[in-house]
């Protein structure tokens, strides 16, 4: 039987840790870019949603996805990166996949964006409690 004792690191936990991370970043990494490849209609879309200067909300939301995106794949300031992205993925989630007021043919659909945002933000929070792992420019912290 192989079993783990009480705070012991299994050895693939870093390797782990590091794809966990990746996989992670991956949705900010291509969601930043094709932003940044479709600025005016990204801006267009957040306008459409109510918000206000929607070019800054814009750019500021390449910055955070391509920035923290890449923080946490490489595990550089992963925690304030999750922290971050972690916010930005609950807030995006309740301005943007409102499905409590949604169409009923977009609700379903609306529904499972929310509960992937829920997901990713709970998955960004493990990040941020329990750091970046040995496999990281962090080294864990």
């Amino acid at each position: 039987m192989n079993t783990i004792a009480a705070g012991a690191i299994p050895a693939r936990a870093p390797l782990g840790m590091l794809i966990g991370r990746v996989l992670m970043a991956v949705i900010f990494l291509t969601a930043g870019f094709g932003k940044l490849t479709a600025f005016q209609g990204t801006a267009g879309y957040i306008a459409s949603q109510g918000l206000p200067m929607p070019q800054v909300v814009a750019a500021l939301t390449i910055v955070l996805e391509l920035g923290g995106g890449l923080m946490l794949a490489l595990g550089w300031k992963a925690r304030w990166a999750a922290v971050a992205l972690a916010g930005f993925t609950l807030l995006a989630g309740a301005l943007f996949h409102a499905f409590w007021a949604a169409a009923p043919d977009q609700f379903q659909g609306q529904l499972i964006h929310f509960q992937k945002n829920l997901a990713m933000a709970g998955g960004l929070l493990y990040v941020a409690l329990h750091g970046s792992g040995a496999l990281s420019l962090d080294r864990g912290a």
